[in-house]
């Protein structure tokens, strides 16, 4: 006995799984021919064949005997393989900008950690009297007020005092291009 694919496609939709078992068997090497051309690619075609064939008995119970079922079965496979490709395309987008991002990320944290580094070497150099006033105004930003008062001198030696500081500090840093 000669059973027609449509027959199959019809019985395996109502829960039949041996003529799901046959439709599979006599379709499966077209269906992985057609995903393989539509992948170009070995590995994605037998993924997308075997996600096709997955979802196959609940896609069954939609068939309707308006065409052949190969016919069907190739339009599901399309379907799929656009979808694949649509997500592959979003996911590769997502991680292309992600990788950027966290790359740019990662460079910024090593010139705050370079430069952090260069800061505290620099302050470590200066007089103790200019780290001080440094450390107070810049480090725990207080208004010069503020530190006058913690350092008991005036706001005008506290002016002077980060006015020198930064001069020195100038002095200090590496020249564009010098290692």
């Amino acid at each position: 006995m000669n059973t027609s694919d449509e027959d199959l496609a019809k019985a395996a939709a109502n829960g039949d799984g041996a003529a799901f078992a046959l439709l599979l068997e006599r379709c499966y090497d077209r269906l992985f021919a057609l995903c393989f051309r539509l992948t170009g690619a070995r590995a994605e075609a037998e993924d997308l064949t075997q996600d096709i064939c997955a979802a196959l008995p609940a896609k069954l119970r939609r068939y309707r005997v308006q065409a052949r079922f190969t016919t069907w079965l190739y339009r599901v496979a399309v379907n799929a393989a656009h979808d694949r490709r649509r997500r592959n395309a979003t996911h590769a987008k997502a991680a292309t900008g992600w990788g950027d991002w966290e790359i740019a990320r990662q460079a910024g944290i090593a010139e705050d950690r370079e430069r952090d580094a260069w800061l505290t070497t620099a302050m470590a150099a200066l007089p103790d009297d200019l780290r001080d006033t440094l450390a107070l105004t810049v480090g725990e930003d207080m208004t010069h007020a503020e530190a006058a008062a913690v350092l008991e001198i005036s706001e005008g030696t506290v002016s002077w005092r980060l006015s020198e500081a930064r001069k020195r500090l100038r002095a200090m840093t590496p020249k564009e291009g010098t290692a």
